[in-house]
């Protein structure tokens, strides 16, 4: 149950980074400046993920690195051998695809936020 719960909050503050950082860069960089400006004024909360980036992803690479630890260094769960074998299969399959998704999210959100910037200076998009 600890597993299920780490993984789902894995998976928010992975979706938060997103949220912060890659999906308004993104909007940005396809010419949909107003859509962002739009979304920032209808949730001040935006913004304030925005100024505390760092603390973000700093905060959803700990709970990855920790759920990866879990899911891979402790000894499979017993399961109970009156039939619920299957569930214990079902939620240690939500919990490691819910932790290769949050991973992904977690990597598109850290390349968005700290590399596109600097990428398309580089190369003389800006």
């Amino acid at each position: 149950m600890r597993s299920k719960a780490l993984a789902a909050l894995s998976l928010f503050t992975s979706s938060g980074t997103l949220l912060c950082c890659a999906l308004p860069t993104l909007l940005v960089a396809l010419g949909l400046g107003a859509v962002v400006a739009g979304a920032v004024s209808s949730v001040p909360g935006l913004a304030a993920l925005t100024r505390h980036k760092t603390w973000v992803f700093l905060t959803a690479g700990l709970l990855l690195g920790l759920n990866w630890a879990l899911e891979f260094r402790r000894p499979a769960p017993a399961c109970p051998a009156d039939g619920g074998a299957s569930a214990c299969e079902t939620a240690g399959r939500f919990s490691r695809m819910a932790l290769w998704v949050s991973t992904v999210l977690f990597l598109i959100g850290a390349t968005m936020a700290y590399l596109a910037f600097p990428l398309a200076e580089r190369l003389g998009w800006v």
